[in-house]
């Protein structure tokens, strides 16, 4: 095993225009395959450009519904014919068909041209439009075939990552790097709060986010590996501006097994016995949200 390249995509969408996403997504995995990438990372919910059902504006719910895509369809299968002619993963995004409700989707898909994990966001923003979406029933890894050798890849989506349990779980079940299509205003704070699920966790993540004017860019990538010989140092791998372009980042995954072996963060001391709380379904005050589910 050696070095991991993902690319993240940053772009603005061309609204929720299928063909038109299709074709821009295309060229941009073909620059990322032409630089040697690895994997390939959308933002979140590619297909439609992260457009989302409005109960107050002109669509209706139907029309909305109506734009999810299932693993048969044209957008999927144009992805997987070209993950294969590429030799390169691509972590695609979607409003994917669902039974009720779309689910708010990443697929990847290796480089032969399967998908060998769907992973659809747990942690929907039940306070606002996604409301309208099915939450996933829970986190994935799989482990990705790449030209480098197999890596464990798991996938967490935009508020996913804002909490804890979702890297942690992630980390638990054996990723090593963590996927994260993203679609808001990424500031300090949130970049502040990727970064340390990567320390905490020992795990690489990449996340790409649209580009300004959609959101703001910053597509960011953090190394697990952030502390040597009794010295910390920064594990800032890459941060992109608020433009459009592809970035990419480099993993070296043996070196993050290396210090996943010798290290204390992740599984080594933790006390699980002790953690009970965490999984309760009692919420108090000032936590109470009408609109939120467990």
């Amino acid at each position: 095993m050696s070095l991991i390249k993902i690319a993240l995509l940053q772009m603005t969408a061309c609204g929720d225009d299928q063909g038109a996403n299709l074709s821009k997504g295309d060229a941009f995995c073909r620059r990322a395959s032409a630089l040697g990438a690895d994997i390939a990372l959308f933002p979140e919910m590619w297909n439609v450009g992260y457009t989302l059902y409005d109960p107050s504006g002109p669509d209706d719910r139907a029309t909305w519904e109506a734009q999810a895509v299932g693993p048969e369809d044209d957008f999927i299968v144009h992805f997987k014919g070209l993950a294969k002619e590429l030799d390169m993963a691509i972590a695609l995004t979607y409003l994917e068909r669902w039974d009720g409700a779309p689910r708010n989707s990443v697929s990847l898909i290796d480089r032969h041209g399967d998908i060998v994990m769907t992973y659809a966001k747990v942690h929907t923003c039940e306070f606002d439009q996604e409301a309208a979406c099915t939450p996933g029933d829970g986190f994935r890894v799989c482990v990705l075939d790449t030209k480098a050798g197999d890596v464990k890849i798991g996938a967490m989506i935009c508020f996913d990552r804002e909490f804890p349990e979702s890297a942690r779980i992630l980390m638990l079940q054996g990723a090593e790097l963590i996927l994260t299509p993203n679609a808001c205003t990424l500031g300090a704070q949130r970049i502040g709060q990727f970064k340390a699920r990567a320390f905490e966790n020992m795990v690489g993540v990449a996340m790409t986010n649209y580009a300004a004017p959609q959101e703001n860019g910053h597509s960011v990538a953090f190394d697990a590996v952030a502390f040597n010989n009794e010295r910390a140092f920064d594990s800032l791998i890459i941060e992109a501006g608020e433009s459009e372009g592809l970035y990419l980042a480099t993993f070296d995954v043996d070196k993050i097994r290396a210090y996943r072996e010798r290290e204390v963060w992740g599984n080594a001391f933790r006390k699980p016995r002790l953690y009970g709380l965490l999984t309760s379904l009692e919420v108090e005050e000032p936590f109470i949200r009408d609109d939120a589910t467990r």
